[in-house]
């Protein structure tokens, strides 16, 4: 089976500093791109992160400071990555909530846009957790019927996504080969950002979905407490998270302008 595709689209993998997306970084990015012809390329990169990487995270990529000593920066491949990226759906393993928005974060420190407007996001753990409510290591024995050899090496992961993608397609009936269906499928509830700070509610209405304000509409919020915006601008969230803020305040105060 091959991906039924109308662009190319790039799995990809991160090993990182550490879990938090606005301050660790990037070790190592592997990339398999996928033509619509079904050929593919692969690409893997060590990167410099500039900071010293964790003992906690070393023992799960196993990548030390002194292996990544001579590497480039993030900064130092950004552009050539930027061009890998160009016009290409994204699909991944819990990428949708960690390796994009960590990804568009390292692009926003090279002074480099990641404009992800009108790409599709497959999210492979979504849809694994959809329908079988597992780990990687037990989708790829699942869906492949193989061992997952170097498990948190990111080109191994890489692969074995991509596979198991191929895998989920040939074994649910109801799932479509087609971006489209497959990206509104893995999708984690109805975000409005990739982290999930914000998503839809039963009405469609744009709502906090995390601390003193969860379930409460944004505008509301907004209106009624405008330092909460300048909170979040300059607090600890996702880049993509401000995006999205920054694009609701505008639409809201559009709004109010037109009924003055």
């Amino acid at each position: 089976m091959k991906l039924n595709l109308k662009r190319p689209i790039v799995f990809f993998d991160l090993e990182t500093t550490g879990t938090n997306i606005t301050h660790d970084r990037i070790v190592e990015i592997s990339v398999v791109k996928v033509n619509p012809d079904g050929s593919s390329i692969e690409k893997c990169r060590r990167i410099n992160p500039g900071i010293p990487i964790p003992p906690a995270a070393t023992a799960v990529h196993h990548i030390t400071d002194e292996d990544v000593a001579s590497c480039p920066t993030f900064a130092q491949i950004a552009k050539s990555l930027l061009e890998l990226f160009e016009g290409c759906d994204i699909a991944g393993y819990n990428s949708n909530r960690f390796d994009v928005p960590l990804l568009v974060e390292e692009f926003n420190r090279a002074n480099l846009s990641f404009d992800i407007t009108g790409r599709k996001f497959i999210d492979v753990q979504n849809i694994f957790h959809k329908m079988e409510q597992r780990t990687l290591v037990a989708a790829y024995k699942f869906y492949c019927g193989k061992n997952l050899e170097d498990a948190h090496s990111a080109m191994a992961d890489t692969r074995a996504t991509y596979e198991v993608l191929l895998g989920q397609l040939e074994r649910y009936p109801e799932l479509k080969n087609d971006v489209d269906f497959l990206s509104d499928f893995s999708a984690s509830g109805r975000n409005l950002d990739l982290a999930g700070r914000i998503v839809l509610d039963e009405k469609d209405v744009p709502v906090f979905n995390f601390g003193k304000h969860k379930g409460r509409a944004v505008k509301d919020v907004l209106r009624r407490e405008p330092s909460f915006y300048d909170w979040m601008m300059q607090g600890d969230f996702a880049k993509n998270t401000k995006d999205v803020l920054r694009q609701l305040k505008f639409k809201y105060d559009s709004q109010r302008k037109k009924q003055r």
